[in-house]
């Protein structure tokens, strides 16, 4: 009896097992089957976020270069000599039509040059013909500058009147001695003007300009005509003197 109990029971077990399997399975393949389906059916209900995604093409290559152009073709003329051994031949054939060229004129010289001098061929104004024509012209005289600079030495040698300095007390005193070099103008008639210290012992400056301002010099000739000079002026100190 126990065991016919436990059979019948586990019959019961078994055919209630496989009906439940059998539910299951179908149930989840209906499940699946709707899921499948709904997207296709009704795409509205798919993330708008997954809708959107949209792959891009990418954009074609550029087109290639066009080729260069194709070099122009050089055409060789061959021009045949009508010199043979140095010497003229005839021509082998005579042209049908006779062309006549034009030479065209000189253009008149009569406006070149400067104004004021002689030009070439009769021409006035010409600036060939102030050297090569006639010597009538005017004579052009170049203007000797207002200053010039010399130097000390050939300002020594222009030098007619000179005064010796008188050599300060204060500065014998004091053992001082040296060299004053001063800047100044010889006019055209050889007086010093614009007298200045450059450099030199500052108790003998006043001393050296006060012998400066009466030397006169010679005046400076360029050309013949009296020119003003700058140049410098040593004055030497010295206590054996």
């Amino acid at each position: 009896m126990f065991e016919d109990s436990t059979f019948e029971s586990a019959g019961r077990i078994k055919s209630k097992s496989k009906y439940w399997m059998m539910v299951t399975f179908i149930t989840n393949g209906s499940i699946l089957l709707l899921l499948i389906l709904i997207p296709l059916i009704y795409p509205e209900a798919l993330p708008r976020a997954a809708m959107l995604t949209t792959l891009t093409v990418p954009p074609p290559p550029p087109p290639p270069p066009p080729p260069p152009p194709p070099p122009e073709a050089v055409h060789v003329v061959h021009v045949q000599s009508e010199m043979m051994n140095n010497q003229l031949t005839a021509p082998t054939r005579i042209p049908h039509d006779i062309k006549m060229v034009a030479e065209k004129e000189a253009p008149p010289t009569s406006n070149f040059g400067v104004a004021g001098m002689e030009g070439l061929g009769g021409s006035s104004g010409g600036v060939l013909g102030s050297v090569f024509g006639s010597q009538s012209g005017p004579k052009v005289k170049a203007e000797a500058p207002k200053k010039v600079n010399i130097s000390a030495g050939v300002a020594i040698g222009m030098l007619l009147q000179k005064t010796t300095p008188i050599y300060p007390p204060i500065a014998k005193a004091a053992r001082v001695s040296g060299t004053v070099v001063l800047q100044a103008t010889i006019s055209k008639t050889g007086a010093i003007t614009n007298l200045h210290v450059v450099s030199g012992p500052a108790m003998l400056q006043q001393a050296a300009m006060d012998a400066v301002k009466s030397w006169r010099y010679r005046p400076y000739l360029l050309n013949n005509d009296p020119v003003e000079v700058e140049t410098t002026v040593n004055v030497i100190f010295t206590l054996g003197g």
